[in-house]
């Protein structure tokens, strides 16, 4: 299934090479010496997978630590000071739209959850006019089948499942990522015994809670 990927095969996990044009979904590792980077042309959503550290965004300070999630504008540039063994996951936003702001940093744990559908949840991470990046929360169970309207990438944070395609199925763990193109049918299954967790990164920007089933029928979501 070539939407679906081990990220142990390699740092560039999906991009242009692989039908997926809007974004490079990559993994980063920093261990020790300041590391800094600027995209001229790109804008950058960012989460720290594991390891911790300090960091620097558009003269910022900023402490880095699993759950911290950053946005960097095409031509902000940010820097990782020190760490130690820090694993990010990025995305580079290809095109991105005109921003709002340089940069933005936010905690996983300080993000309240929203509601979306099949007993799910999300958390809105880092801002910016281009995409979304959230946290969805999976509890057991497999979710109907349903398609999106926009263009995503998932790195699978915790929880172990598989992805369902037509009659095609892939294991999902922790490290699986997966490209979900616009209006692909698909559905996430979670076999427990705890949450899973996936981060997203989709375009364009709006609400992780929409979802439509085959037939185009808008997935309801349960009212709080």
């Amino acid at each position: 299934m070539r939407y679906c990927l081990q990220s142990d095969e390699e740092v560039v996990l999906f991009g242009a090479s692989r039908g997926c044009a809007e974004f490079e979904q990559r993994l980063l590792r920093f261990d020790g010496d300041t590391t800094t980077t600027v995209n001229p042309t790109d804008d950058e959503v960012l989460y720290v997978l594991e390891g911790s550290g300090s960091g620097t965004i558009c003269g910022e300070a900023v402490e880095l630590e699993p759950g911290t999630a950053l946005y960097a504008a095409a031509g902000t540039t940010w820097s990782v000071d020190a760490a130690d063994e820090m694993t990010i996951v990025s995305v580079l936003v290809r095109d991105p739209l005109p921003p709002d702001s340089t940069h933005t940093v936010v905690a996983f744990d300080e993000v309240e959850a929203g509601v979306a559908t099949a007993g799910r949840s999300f958390r809105m991470l880092a801002p910016c006019a281009s995409v979304t990046q959230f946290v969805g929360i999976i509890p057991v169970g497999r979710a109907p089948d349903h398609f999106h309207k926009y263009d995503e990438v998932v790195f699978v944070l915790q929880g172990t499942g598989a992805l369902h395609i037509a009659d095609e199925s892939a294991p999902l763990r922790p490290g699986s990522c997966i490209h979900l193109p616009a209006r692909l049918v698909h559905a996430l299954e979670n076999d427990g015994p705890g949450e899973m967790h996936v981060l997203g990164v989709f375009r364009p920007a709006g609400s992780p809670a929409e979802a439509y089933y085959p037939d185009g029928t808008p997935a309801a979501v349960p009212v709080a």
